[in-house]
């Protein structure tokens, strides 16, 4: 395939990355904008095989790792739960970052096979190109291992801090620049692998600070940076689709980022330099009194939605666990029967992801202008009889907005509090990923149901 004809199908499968951030930005729309970004990944990919013209044992190789890479995607995607997407896309951009990283090995290695020059001999650009990519590929790698740890349970939640960490970070920030200055003056092999390996390093100490409650961020930020990796590597290659699709990943990431910090009340380089309030957090929950709860069942939950004019269900990652959602949609479905006003409230980090719980609710095909977010509903709760919060904990405590030392303080919550009624499904009083007591808990208009989510909603759809 000729040079003119392959940049003409790189730039179609360019339009149709766009369309399909478009396509996303929107539930009515998501799925056409799927289907635009694997027409054009195939296109990417098709051209790029058509354009190497050399077929030879090696590529047959790579056409085999192909086949079983997607062959095994496929099947996650497709086994995958949704109360693992979170892991799963941390999973996904540490494989992105590692990706890149072998392409930069590969470029480094054996430059001709690039047209990058010879060894010791490589071209100042590309130099610092792959040198760019190899080391932000390192990072997303390492971070999102840490990340997929958290989320998984593996590894604790809580900010993981000790004394000089910051300064530790800068120095070897600062590092990564020098040593990547001194491989482009050099092109020594041994400074190279100092730069991936310092690289790989930071990756780690950069997300073990990073408390649960601020696990959305990293997850849209490691996406970003798995989008920058690949633009580097991109340019190195000289790939213009590469190009084009890291770096619309990498800017769209980044403003996902932006806009979870600014939804969280967070600073974005506080984040990343990590641990909200670790010390004060273990502290607090230490010496927490225990308070009496009231706690209910069925019965009482049906008997109070029965009697209520207006309902807001605030859906959580408790329910994403008990897959509770299409019960969900059938109690409200059975209250709107009942002449009651049904709303959902989504916070923008409910479910350890951004867009987690709206993902769960369009699978139970929640009509959309249903569902609201914290800013548009928030009022609404001073006026609402009952609120329905089915998994939800962090996004609903009062905390946030009373405890300055609390590590969640400052982060905009739902309103919960100021409901009539609030009926709280949840399995225990046990905190939730913030690792931090909820307050609404002990509220007097608190009526707690503890019991699995799935089974509590179908019990109290029995009795409406």
């Amino acid at each position: 395939m000729s040079a003119n004809l392959s940049a003409v199908f790189y730039l179609i499968s360019g339009v149709l990355f766009i369309l399909a951030l478009r396509g996303l930005s929107s539930p009515e729309t998501s799925r056409q904008g799927n289907l635009f970004g694997i027409i054009g990944m195939v296109i990417a990919v098709s051209v790029t095989f058509l354009s190497v013209g050399n077929f030879s044992t090696g590529f047959l190789y790579v056409l085999i790792f192909l086949v079983v890479g997607g062959a095994i995607g496929s099947f996650i995607a497709f086994k995958i739960p949704m109360t693992a997407m979170p892991e799963l896309v941390a999973g996904f951009h540490s494989l992105v970052g590692l990706a890149a990283v072998f392409v930069a090995i590969s470029a480094f290695i054996n430059p001709d096979a690039f047209n990058l020059g010879t060894p010791g001999n490589i071209k100042l650009a590309s130099l610092i190109e792959m040198s760019i990519g190899g080391a932000v590929g390192a990072i997303t790698f390492s971070g999102s291992i840490i990340a997929f740890l958290k989320l998984q349970g593996i590894m604790s939640g809580a900010p993981i801090t000790f004394k000089g960490q910051h300064l530790l970070n800068a120095l070897i920030l600062i590092s990564i620049v020098v040593f990547t200055y001194l491989l482009c003056v050099s092109q020594s092999s041994n400074l190279f692998w100092i730069l991936i390996g310092i690289s790989f390093l930071i990756g780690f100490l950069l997300i073990i600070p990073i408390g649960g409650a601020d696990m959305p961020v990293v997850i849209s930020m490691l996406n970003s940076y798995s989008g920058w990796a690949a633009a580097g590597i991109g340019f190195t290659l000289e790939n213009t689709a590469l190009i084009i699709t890291g770096a619309l990943v990498g800017s769209s990431g980044a403003i996902l980022s932006y806009i979870m910090c600014k939804g969280m009340n967070r600073s974005f380089f506080n984040v990343i330099l990590g641990g909200f309030g670790s010390t004060e957090q273990s502290a607090s929950n230490k010496n927490k009194e225990q308070k009496p709860v009231k706690s209910g069942n069925a019965d009482d939950a049906a008997f109070l939605m029965k009697n209520a004019s207006s309902v807001i269900i605030v859906p959580g990652y408790g329910m994403a666990v008990a897959q509770a959602q299409h019960a969900l949609r059938e109690m409200v479905d059975t209250l709107k029967k009942n002449d009651i006003k049904v709303s959902y409230a989504i916070h923008p980090v409910a479910g350890r992801m951004p867009g987690h719980m709206n993902v769960l609710l369009a699978e139970a095909n929640v009509p959309y202008d249903e569902v609201f977010e914290l800013e548009e509903i928030n009022n609404d709760f001073a006026n609402a009889d009952v609120a329905f919060v089915i998994g939800a904990n962090d996004v609903t405590n009062p905390v946030a907005k009373t405890d300055p030392q609390s590590p969640i303080y400052g982060m905009p919550v739902l309103d919960v509090e100021k409901c009539k009624s609030v009926l709280f499904v949840k399995r225990s009083l046990s905190p939730g990923y913030a690792g931090i007591d909820n307050d609404l808990f002990y509220k007097e208009n608190t009526l707690m149901l503890f019991a699995d989510a799935k089974k509590m909603t179908e019990d109290i759809t029995k009795n409406l």
